[in-house]
Formats: structure tokens, sequence, C-alpha cells
């Protein structure tokens, strides 16, 4: 239900000029708040160790 409403409320804003800066400022923050959480995730989050490859069989 969520996810219906957030593509009405978009289409309906991105037909006039002020609703396409609101969209496109409310990207650029989400945005940033995104990344800022992945960062913060990372720094929590023992890093993985990468498992070594198998040769490849031909």
């Amino acid at each position: 239900m969520k996810r219906i409403m957030q593509v009405f409320v978009t289409r309906w804003l991105s037909k006039t000029p002020w609703g396409m800066a609101l969209l496109g400022a409310g990207w650029f923050i989400n945005r940033r708040r995104r990344k800022a959480r992945e960062e913060q995730d990372a720094k929590l989050r023992p890093a993985r160790r990468r498992q070594p490859q198998r040769a490849s069989r031909r």
C-alpha cells in the first residue's frame, strides 16, 4: 500500500516544475542518508575474508 501511494504522489509531483525540484531534493537527501547508513554499517560489521578461488577445470 505504501509503494502504491509513493507512485501516485511521485506522478502527481512530477507534473510541475516545483514538484520536480522537490522530488530532486528528496532524492538527493535520501541518497546521502543511505550512503551514510551504509558506511556506518560497514564500520560496525567485521570485514569478511574472501574465499580463495578454485582453479577452473577445462
